[in-house]
């Protein structure tokens, strides 16, 4: 296959089920409503599988995305992005269509960030990368946190482990069942049931941390 179509970054708004705020808090269940609501349509099942192209146009945002909030730097997203998608074409004969089509992409962006994140150069960079918006106008999210807070959460999420991280994001952020996200990561349903409370766990109190660093209450 040859390369596919270069894409820019994603649109603007593209992104509100990205940042969840409290793990208790009314805020963080605002934020994640839109996003719950989406992986639920999304999760309809279908039985013809589609083909490569309309995947690249359908998916390409949610993938780059997916692939921020693993810590790939700006820089690289679209080239990391495309070597996703070369994955996704060569085993698309392997997908069954009967299941949702997000985590099965989002186990081939899980694997390729974690490569690219054992590259010592990146390791560093990336942690310490500013979260920068993809456009000024406000996003869902940002109208029920201020820019503040999502900073706070981007860099909370950056200090879970990338194992950790992966639950916490499919499940929730995105609204994926455990079984779901075990499945798509390929690990033991008990794993995964303590690497999600350990990702709350520590995602809480990074969150504290930073906000006490912040002076707030």
């Amino acid at each position: 296959m040859g390369r596919a179509a270069v894409r820019g970054p994603p649109a603007a708004g593209y992104d509100d089920a990205f940042s969840v705020t409290d793990l208790s808090g009314r805020a963080q269940i605002k934020a994640m409503e839109s996003a719950r609501t989406s992986a639920a349509a999304l999760s309809e099942v279908t039985t013809e599988r589609p083909d490569f192209s309309t995947i690249f146009e359908q998916q390409f945002d949610y993938v780059w995305f997916t692939l921020r909030r693993f810590g790939v730097a700006a820089r690289d997203l679209d080239d990391i992005a495309h070597d996703v998608f070369m994955q996704v074409y060569q085993h698309l004969d392997q997908y069954d269509p009967t299941r949702p089509l997000r985590p099965w992409l989002f186990g081939f962006a899980y694997r390729i960030a974690s490569d690219y994140r054992r590259l010592a150069r990146h390791r560093r960079e990336t942690l310490d990368e500013p979260c920068e918006g993809i456009d000024g106008a406000p996003s869902a999210v940002e109208r029920v946190a201020t820019r503040q807070t999502l900073d706070l959460v981007w860099t909370a999420l950056q200090q879970l482990d990338l194992d950790r991280r992966a639950i916490f994001v499919l499940h929730d952020v995105e609204g994926h069942s455990i079984p779901e996200v075990a499945s798509t990561l390929a690990i033991p349903l008990n794993t995964a049931y303590s690497r999600l409370r350990l990702a709350r766990e520590q995602f809480a109190k990074s969150m504290q941390r930073l906000r006490l660093r912040q002076g707030e209450t």
